[in-house]
């Protein structure tokens, strides 16, 4: 039926009056917008400029030093005015939350020293597959209380010849197999909010030669035949290979490579698919500079600086540990404390001890926070295979006696391999062959001596030096596989007792404990890795397999291989909740009275631990003699492996 007149009527009245409440209603909501749109770029561009004051504030501080270091350097004032751009725009582009880390850890800037430091170290694709996966499993993280994520190379990298990402393709875009900028960025937040800081390598000293940077300088094009170290003929390069030792001699033999595209030779000290950067070259300085910037805006708060002691090659020198090299640190040093302070340095210097304090800087004018504490590690393994501490406490001594600034991260296995390089002055002194010894511990490790319970291999050995390096999981190298394939319970149990042993040892010393992804299920090793091309030449791939998820799973199951070593790190970190483990505690070695026997001290506010770790296969017996305004002296009985900490 149609409507009435009236009807309608009224429905166009309503209508009328309808349409038009809307329409205020919409215009309202619109300008509602608009004005909370304009309120929130009017906060942005207050926090810029609050930023950008913080860094002009900062930089007060350092500009007289900076100036002058990069002028020392270079006598470029426009590369230092783009420098001085650069560190700027990065400081007004860094997000909100990171500049309020940055105001924290100013007010506290002993954070990584707390004795609740806990890290880990892994391969993204390895653990989870890419950066959304890892994300997802922070909660595996966060059950073991870790505060420190080192993740392996993940920027933009060539396959498969990358040096497991040490071959960098670009250094301010992730590798598109592990995900993108946005998925780093969005795993930094989650890691923050569970407590975890992030830690990325930064390659100092090379590019992949497939960096646009090599493909420009292959190509023809001078100005980026200058970003590396290029030779017509060999004259150069024959002054440099008389003096610079050869980092692989076997694997890699030579510091120079013939590119036959560019018709020269480049200085490749590495691999030859990695081109050494000329760091005399200040667009080269001002580039590296920028992208650890914008890493730190993608919430990295850790780079390891990775070769540091490379970074400055000098005609007539070993190209190692020069004074330059110390220059470049100080300058990213103060870069990074103008614009993200909460931003930490950890360099890898696998040099003498000796060497080691140039690298930490002074006080006044530092340089890394923290270093890798490689020498420790070497001799740790060395102590287990010989069962003699002796060298081990020589090498604590010498780091312990090193300035209060100097702090490091202790670890047993990382990606890399062991490499035997004790202090041989120090060895000749205690009567042990320097190359007998490094014989045997190599060949301890892969189980070629009577008596090993090791399952490892050798990486790079060189038949004229007789040098090389082991490589392995802890568990395999401690012997959890020899006795799992041989089914001898009791070396099993022996196993499990030398591996919580050497990480026990290994957490109660000077500076804080890293785990190697894996270990803390007892993870073997992945010999499949010699089934697969790309992988076989490498016998580092031995002890970098895909993380065991059905293993992990064992980890509540009473009495499993996983739950043993899942406590025995439970045990590490109650350990390590206690104020002699604070940043300003006083450790020190002593003697135990038998070289099998570590002894060490730590003391702080009045309290002392005393931690003692019997490396031999056999009970032995400690004596400490007293010490006025230490400790009382101290008698004890260890079993084989036995750690023991005591409160004196």
């Amino acid at each position: 039926m149609a409507k009435s007149n009236a009807t309608k009527s009224a429905t166009k009245s309503v209508q009328s009056e309808t349409k038009p409440a809307k329409s205020v209603k919409a215009a309202a909501d619109a300008k509602a917008a608009e004005a909370a749109e304009a309120a929130e770029a009017a906060a942005k561009e207050a926090a810029r400029q609050a930023a950008a004051d913080a860094f002009r504030d900062r930089l007060a501080g350092h500009a007289a030093e900076l100036e002058e270091l990069f002028m020392g350097l270079y006598g470029d004032h426009a590369a230092y005015e783009q420098l001085l751009a650069a560190m700027e725009q990065a400081a007004t582009d860094r997000p909100a939350d990171l500049q309020a880390i940055d105001k924290a850890r100013e007010q506290d800037p002993d954070w990584y020293k707390r004795g609740d430091m806990f890290g880990m170290t892994m391969y993204t694709d390895l653990f989870a597959g890419d950066l959304k996966k890892l994300a997802g499993r922070i909660d595996y993280l966060k059950e073991q209380k870790l505060t420190y994520l080192h993740l392996m190379p993940l920027l933009k990298m060539p396959h498969p010849n990358n040096d497991g990402g040490y071959a960098v393709e670009d250094f301010d875009e992730v590798d598109p197999l592990l995900g993108s900028n946005e998925d780093l960025a969005n795993l930094t937040k989650k890691l923050r909010e569970a407590g975890i800081s992030l830690c990325l390598d930064f390659v100092m000293n090379h590019t992949a030669s497939s960096h646009r940077w090599a493909k420009a300088a292959q190509a023809g094009d001078p100005e980026y035949q200058d970003y590396y170290f290029c030779y017509d003929d060999r004259t150069i390069p024959d002054m440099y290979d008389a003096v610079v030792p050869q980092v692989f001699p076997s694997a890699a033999p030579g510091n120079f490579t013939w590119n036959e595209q560019m018709g020269k030779w480049v200085m490749t000290q590495f691999y030859p698919f990695q081109w050494d950067l000329n760091y005399r070259n200040p667009k080269v300085l001002v580039a590296m500079m920028s992208s650890v910037m914008h890493l730190a805006n993608l919430g990295v708060e850790v780079f390891r600086l990775d070769a540091v002691p490379y970074i400055w090659k000098e005609l007539g020198t070993n190209c190692r540990n020069l004074p330059t090299v110390h220059v470049i640190v100080r300058i990213l040093r103060i870069i990074l404390e103008c614009v993200c302070p909460g931003v930490v340095l950890k360099g890898e210097v696998v040099m003498a001890p000796k060497e080691l304090a140039a690298y930490f800087g002074t006080p006044e004018k530092p340089e890394c926070h923290m270093l890798y504490n490689v020498s420790v590690m070497v001799n740790l393994w060395s102590a287990l295979a010989s069962q003699d501490t002796r060298l081990l406490k020589a090498q604590l001594d010498a780091l312990n006696a090193l300035p209060d600034n100097c702090w490091f991260v202790n670890y047993l296995r990382c990606h890399d391999d062991i490499g035997w390089g004790l202090d041989e002055d120090v060895e000749r002194r205690l009567g042990i062959d320097p190359l007998a010894h490094k014989e045997f511990l190599y060949h301890f490790y892969e189980g070629a001596v009577p008596g090993s319970w090791s399952m490892g291999e050798l990486y790079n050995y060189d038949e004229p030096s007789r040098d090389a390096r082991s490589c392995g999981t802890t568990a395999s190298l401690c012997g959890v596989e020899k006795a799992i394939i041989t089914h001898d319970r009791p070396a099993f149990d022996r196993a499990i007792e030398r591996d919580l042993l050497m990480h026990r040892a290994m957490a109660f010393l000077r500076g804080f404990p890293m785990l190697n992804c894996g270990d803390e299920i007892g993870q073997l090793n992945g010999w499949e890795y010699k089934e697969d091309p790309d992988r076989i030449e490498d016998s580092r791939n031995l002890h970098r397999s895909p993380f065991d998820w059905d293993k992990a799973a064992l980890r509540t199951e009473e009495g499993t291989l996983q739950q043993r070593l899942w406590d025995g790190m439970a045990d590490l970190r109650a350990m390590r909740d206690d104020p002699c483990f604070g940043p300003d505690a006083w450790v020190t070695t002593w003697d135990s009275g038998d070289d099998g026997i570590l002894a060490v001290v730590r003391q702080c506010d009045g309290e002392t631990l005393v931690g003692l770790f019997n490396f031999a296969t056999t009970p032995r017996h400690a004596h400490l003699n007293a010490s006025q305004y230490v400790m009382d002296a101290l008698d004890a009985d260890l079993a084989p492996y036995e750690a023991r900490i005591i409160r004196r």
